[in-house]
C-alpha cells in the first residue's frame, strides 16, 4: 500500500525540528519552495509531489514580537493559512492546523473545545484568524495546544500562570498519532493543569528556575489557559478500537 504524502509546513521550527525525527517520511519543505503566502508557489510543489495531508504548524509565534509586528502576523498566521486551506480545498487533503492555548481568555482554565473564544493578545488573535479560516473546510482538524523545548531555556518563569503546556517532544509523539487518524473538527493536546513555574522545574529538576510575574512583563499573557483534552482521548482510543 502506498504510503500517504504528509506535507509538514514550518519544518525548521522547534516543533518541526522533533517530527524529522519522528517522522522522518514526511516531506518538510523550505519556506523558500513552500512559502505560506506565495499560494501559486505552493500549488505547484504540490502538482510535482502530490499530498494526502498537511500539518500546518508555519506561524509568526512570539507575543511581544507580534506587537510590534502586527503585519507581519497578518500576513503569516491569517493570510498563510487561508492560503493553506485553499490548497487543501482544491485539492481535497486533509489539513491539520496548529493552533494555540491562548484563543482563550484564560480567566478559569479547564477549557472545553466547544468553550468560547476570546483572546487577550495579537499573536492570539491571528492564530484564532487562521483558525476561522480552517473552519470552513470539513476535512480538517484544528489542533489548540501549548508545548516548549524539552530543557527550559530561561531562568525565570511564571508562577502565576497556569497551562497544560508540555515538552515539545511529548506533544510531536501526539501530534504524530493525531495525524494516522481521520479526525476533524476541533482538538485540545496537553497535559495536567499547573503553572508554568511548575512545568520548567518539571523538565530538570536540577536547574535553579526561578519565579517570575505576568505583572512583570510588558504584553498580556492570559491567568489560565489550561485545557480539557478528553476529546482527545477520545479520538485514539477509537482508533485503537478499529485496529
Amino acid at each position: 500500500m502506498k504510503k500517504p504524502i504528509v506535507i509538514f509546513t514550518g519544518g525548521t521550527g522547534l516543533l518541526g525540528s522533533e517530527f524529522k525525527k519522528i517522522a522522518p517520511e514526511f516531506l518538510y519543505p523550505l519556506s523558500a519552495e513552500f512559502d505560506v503566502t506565495n499560494y501559486s508557489q505552493m500549488e505547484q510543489y504540490v502538482k510535482g509531489r502530490g499530498c494526502d495531508q498537511v500539518i500546518h504548524a508555519a506561524a509568526f509565534t512570539s507575543p511581544p514580537l507580534v506587537d510590534k509586528d502586527p503585519v507581519k502576523a497578518l500576513e503569516i498566521n491569517i493570510v498563510g493559512t487561508a492560503n493553506v486551506v485553499k490548497l487543501c480545498l482544491k485539492y481535497g487533503v486533509r489539513l491539520l492546523y496548529i493552533c494555540t492555548d491562548y484563543v482563550f481568555q484564560g480567566d478559569r482554565g479547564g477549557y472545553t473545545e466547544t468553550d468560547p473564544v476570546n483572546p487577550v493578545n495579537k499573536y492570539a488573535w491571528s492564530k484564532l484568524g487562521g483558525e476561522c479560516a480552517v473552519r470552513m473546510y470539513d476535512k480538517a482538524l484544528i489542533v489548540r495546544t501549548t508545548f516548549g523545548p524539552d530543557r527550559f531555556p530561561y531562568d525565570r518563569a511564571f508562577s502565576d500562570q497556569f497551562t497544560s503546556r508540555e515538552s515539545v517532544s511529548v506533544i510531536a509523539r501526539k501530534l504524530v498519532a493525531l495525524a494516522t487518524t481521520d479526525a476533524v473538527g476541533i482538538v485540545h493536546v496537553g497535559g495536567e493543569r499547573r503553572t508554568v513555574l511548575e512545568y520548567a522545574r518539571s523538565l530538570d529538576p536540577s536547574k535553579s528556575i526561578g519565579e517570575l510575574s505576568i505583572k512583570d512583563v510588558t504584553f498580556k499573557v492570559p491567568v489560565d489557559t489550561s485545557l480539557n483534552c478528553q476529546r482527545y482521548k477520545e479520538i485514539l482510543n477509537q482508533e485503537s478500537n478499529r485496529v
